[in-house]
């Protein structure tokens, strides 16, 4: 699937854009996955990242992730790579924890210019699941020399040392080589049935262009030809997650991205939204948040 199909029916999520606008032209992102778990959801629907390669470290804790047609079932530690414009989505546990590393693919493209190309094309060109159970003696050592890059990255990221930039770029690089020595011990992972595959893209999209107008349930299926029992099987089966859950997720995700960088009040943005009673979308915003909407906008303000 190229670039531009993808983009008529998975959002396109730009961290410096959507999250944390202080680094809109950043090469690098770095944040805990606590705090990228706060804000998305730890039951992060289908997205991709155009022209950036995401590192997920998962430093303890179970994550179920999605990349493309592939499941990865994985019990940290445990490493999973997304290759630029590739859809994922995600569910980890609540006690899961560690490092998520947004890296623009123009790195990538230097690394394999300076000399690297045959030895790490292959390996950063395409999904990759790695857990630390599945290491052999020396693999465990390389993985250990991993860990401290990470744990390296987030010390530099999250000071302003001098020349923070280029060793910034220059631990990525090195990350990114240590992983693909790794590469060989890539976790099994199950794949997707095309037609089903194929249908979730057309309910995504569908999605997309009708959450605001809150569509039944039944509107979808009705437009997608399958029986709600079909879709719903197919929901579980590619997202983890009910047809329901998907479109609420969706238009929780737009609530949380006008509460964060929109100057819109609650009830202005319950009637963009597609809501006719502010009351009602503080309810449904609680309730699928835990929080309200005000106490949402406090904490990322």
């Amino acid at each position: 699937m190229n670039d531009s199909d993808q983009s008529e029916w998975i959002p396109n999520i730009i961290l410096g854009q959507d999250y944390d606008r202080r680094y809109l032209d950043a090469l690098i992102h770095y944040d805990i996955l606590e705090n990228l778990a706060v804000f998305f959801g730890r039951d992060m629907p289908v997205h991709r990242h155009a022209q950036y390669l995401q590192i997920h470290y998962i430093d303890r804790g179970e994550i179920r992730f999605h990349i493309d047609d592939k499941i990865y079932h994985a019990q940290g530690p445990a490493l999973l790579l997304t290759p630029p414009s590739v859809p994922h989505s995600f569910l980890t546990a609540q006690d899961a924890c560690g490092h998520v590393l947004t890296i623009h693919q123009s790195i990538i493209w230097q690394l394999l210019k300076d000399g690297l190309q045959q030895q790490l094309e292959s390996q950063l060109n395409h999904e990759l699941s790695l857990q630390f159970k599945d290491l052999n003696e020396e693999e465990s050592i390389h993985w250990s020399m991993l860990v401290q890059t990470l744990e390296a990255i987030s010390r530099e990221w999250n000071h302003d040392y001098p020349a923070k930039n280029l060793t910034l770029q220059t631990l990525v690089r090195l990350l990114l080589i240590q992983i693909s020595r790794l590469s060989s011990r890539e976790t099994t992972s199950t794949s997707v049935n095309n037609d089903d595959l194929q249908s979730f893209r057309q309910f995504s999209n569908l999605i997309q262009e009708h959450y605001h107008e809150h569509w039944q349930l039944s509107a979808y299926t009705s437009a997608l030809g399958l029986s709600e029992s079909r879709l719903h099987q197919i929901c579980q089966r590619i997202a983890n997650r009910s047809p329901k859950k998907i479109i609420h997720d969706r238009i929780i995700q737009e609530s949380k991205r006008l509460l964060t960088f929109s100057n819109l009040s609650s009830s202005e943005i319950c009637y963009k939204m597609g809501f006719s009673d502010p009351a009602y979308f503080s309810r449904f915003f609680k309730r699928n948040t835990g929080i309200t909407t005000q106490r949402y906008r406090q904490q990322h303000i």
